[in-house]
């Protein structure tokens, strides 16, 4: 179930990585550029900015991973249901015009997204990216852990979001 959840995650997030990836080069190049001007007595001496590059690069190349599993998921996936992945996580598609777009009833739509997002887990798990691999990998990755957890909550059964406890 869980495993799910990382599917519709890294689904959900693939359409952030390129412009991401591009910001990271950014702020590589001007913590380069910006190196020249530090001093061994500054709090920023090159040996910290050195660092901090190194950071960025294993940050970006992080995303990168993700990117190319994502294409490979999706390469590697049912053709028709690729599509209905794309559509609903990456392109953001309300479901209703989902359905109507491939003449299918809601109820049958859900069940495709569904073998779509197994489907897709499966393939992630082929691919060396279960469910303790990615929580390992993306855990300092917290705006990916935000959009994690939020599907982590929508998919709490109703009873569960409850305290009847304090009732």
């Amino acid at each position: 179930m869980k495993n799910n959840i990382w599917a519709k995650t890294i689904l959900y997030v693939y359409k952030y990585l390129d412009r991401l990836t591009e910001a990271i080069d950014s702020l590589i190049d001007r913590q380069a550029y910006n190196s020249f001007y530090y001093s061994a007595n500054q709090n920023n001496d090159v040996l910290k900015v050195a660092d901090r590059i190194i950071e960025l690069i294993e940050r970006k190349k992080k995303l990168i991973n993700i990117k190319v599993l994502t294409d490979k998921c999706i390469e590697n996936c049912n053709e028709f249901l690729a599509k209905l992945l794309i559509e609903k996580y990456i392109d953001n598609d309300k479901s209703e015009t989902i359905a109507n777009r491939y003449n299918l009833s809601m109820r049958t739509y859900f069940r495709r997204l569904k073998d779509g997002e197994d489907n897709f887990s499966f393939l992630m798990s082929k691919f060396g990216f279960n469910q303790k691999k990615l929580d390992e990998y993306l855990k300092t990755e917290k705006w990916i852990m935000e959009v994690y957890n939020s599907y982590c909550e929508k998919s709490q059964p109703e009873e569960e979001l409850f305290d009847f406890e304090n009732e």
